[in-house]
């Protein structure tokens, strides 16, 4: 919409020491419109050439910072002016200017504000003081820019120095890992094939064997599972979550017996089925009865329980032994992490358990959280939706 106001006596507000002529000969080459709250006067990075004093209103200067950020840089009142730069020079808009109240503005195209500077000494000299004051705080803008981005920068390549770290531990710890039963396996295949195992010997030995054998196919299970899990959306079906809850228990049973920890569960009934893939959630029980056991004080107790809580189902694993520090919390759900010694006690392991755990309740729209006192054990507790 089109609208007259009364530019005279704004003029003079946004150059100061304009003769009566000059503002006469301002007016006579410009047009005043009117635009709406949110309207877009100016946008950054457009091609154009009109000049703006704004006559009534208020209007809104912002600029993108990082790709990002949406920084508002001021607030345009009656007497302030913009767009001067892309008539003095072919460049694009530096910033957006929107109006943010209905705003009045008098408007110049380049061939107009030409003819107005040629005849006007008072908005020359205004013009060039502003655009001074002006090519100054873009230049404080392109610091600030660049103190953030060399800060982003820094931070990246820490990330990226923990990542590396990361990875050369990950390496070592999976040659350990993998070296050791490997090298069991090996070293007893060699006996046999010697013949230097004695009949009464061989079943053992071959136990031996097959045991060290399955200690590297979970490994590396573990390992492509982690990396490819991403990859595949799992089926989710009803699943009775006891069941699978019950038959991790029966699996570690006997390794819990070799460290003389016992697994104890408690099932609240009647419990419903939930929503998810079978195969997932049990690796993801597994994990935290793994981390439970091996963590466990000799003699100590696993508690394992399945129940519902607000319409949900949960699955808690509960030990008695180290527990953890608040300097481990943050990173206890990354990939590779692991405690490896307290108090002179070694713990082996890639630190995987938690993260498989931590990314199947993830697919699973689910919660996983952790109660821990130093000393006096930990609380892992998965809660999943019931199926529908």
């Amino acid at each position: 919409m089109t609208t007259r106001r009364a530019p005279s006596k704004i003029i003079p507000r946004a150059f100061p020491g304009i003769k009566p002529g000059e503002v006469e000969e301002l007016i006579a080459n410009s047009q005043v419109h009117a635009y709406a709250p949110g309207t877009a006067l100016c946008k950054e990075n457009a091609i154009e050439d009109t000049f703006y004093v704004i006559l009534d209103g208020e209007a809104k200067v912002t600029k993108i910072i990082n790709n990002t950020e949406v920084r508002l840089l001021k607030t345009l009142r009656p007497g302030d002016f913009f767009g001067e730069m892309a008539l003095i020079h072919n460049a694009p808009r530096a910033a957006t200017v929107t109006a943010k109240t209905q705003v009045v503005v008098l408007e110049l195209n380049k061939e107009a504000f030409d003819r107005v500077l040629k005849h006007s000494s008072s908005v020359a000299l205004t013009m060039v003081r502003e655009i001074s004051n002006r090519l100054r705080e873009n230049d404080e803008m392109a610091v600030e820019d660049l103190r953030l981005r060399a800060g982003e920068l820094a931070q990246a390549y820490q990330q990226l120095a923990e990542q590396e770290l990361a990875r050369r531990e990950f390496l070592s710890n999976i040659a350990h890992e993998l070296r050791t039963p490997l090298m069991a396996a090996s070293g007893f295949l060699q006996l046999i094939q010697n013949k230097i195992v004695s009949p009464d010997e061989l079943d053992t030995t071959l136990d031996t064997v097959a045991h060290n054998i399955q200690k590297i196919n979970t490994l590396v299970n573990d390992i492509l599972f982690l990396q490819e899990m991403d990859l595949v959306l799992p089926d989710f079906q009803p699943v009775d979550i006891d069941k699978i809850t019950r038959r991790v228990k029966d699996a570690y049973d006997e390794r819990a017996q070799q460290q003389s920890v016992k697994l104890h569960i408690k099932t609240d009934r009647p419990l419903p089925l939930v929503a998810g893939d079978a195969e997932s959630l049990e690796r993801a029980i597994t994990c935290l009865v793994d981390n439970a056991v091996k963590f466990s004080p000799r003699g100590g107790d696993v508690d394992i329980r399945v129940g519902t809580k607000d319409g949900r189902v949960f699955v808690s694993v509960q030990d008695h032994g180290i527990g953890i520090t608040d300097e481990s919390r943050p990173f206890i759900f990354d990939r590779f992490y692991h405690l490896e010694k307290s108090d002179g006690e070694l713990f082996g392991g890639l630190g995987i358990g938690l993260a498989i755990t931590r990314q199947v309740i993830k697919q699973h729209d689910g919660t996983l959280d952790v109660e821990s006192k130093p000393g006096q054990g930990s609380t892992f507790t998965m809660t999943l939706n019931a199926a529908k």
